[in-house]
């Protein structure tokens, strides 16, 4: 296996849905992707992009993705890359494509100079819990992540 990791461009596009919506039917949600490709078009490769993602490939051959943003620590000062997503196709894990991501990902932190490298699992996903575990990472379990979608987005942003 000859794994490497690239950003992604325009022509990746069409992949990266597809990787995001096997994401959704593996994270059970598969009505949740309302987003198209021309959403991740315009995103990813508009004047000032905000959102970034990498391909993983096997080859030529598209194994897996990771899209990833800029936060910000108030306590440290700086900046950290969030990671959004990251996927690899089931007949490519374990073979180290995953691991590759996120050491290139943690690269790009370093190289940035993050003060952290951050993402969410699901509490049921005992597998990249797992992997995640041991690599380092370890669960911020003291903090709640609250979303507001929607209406109730919609909602509060009316409110005088």
């Amino acid at each position: 296996m000859a794994i490497s990791i690239a950003p992604a461009t325009p022509e990746d596009v069409p992949q990266i849905w597809q990787f995001v919506v096997e994401l959704a039917i593996y994270e059970r949600e598969p009505e949740a992707v309302i987003a198209t490709k021309e959403d991740f078009h315009r995103v990813l490769f508009c004047e000032s992009p905000r959102a970034y993602a990498v391909m993983c490939r096997d080859g030529d051959v598209p194994i897996g993705f990771a899209l990833y943003f800029y936060n910000f620590s108030t306590w440290l000062g700086r900046h950290g890359l969030y990671l959004e997503d990251l996927y690899v196709t089931p007949e490519h894990r374990g073979k180290g494509a995953g691991k590759a991501l996120l050491q290139h990902l943690a690269g790009i932190a370093v190289a940035e100079g993050c003060g952290r490298f951050e993402w969410s699992v699901l509490d049921w996903n005992q597998p990249a819990i797992d992997f995640y575990e041991s690599m380092g990472a370890k669960p911020q379990s003291e903090w709640v992540g609250y979303r507001l979608t929607g209406e109730a987005l919609q909602a509060l942003a009316s409110r005088d």
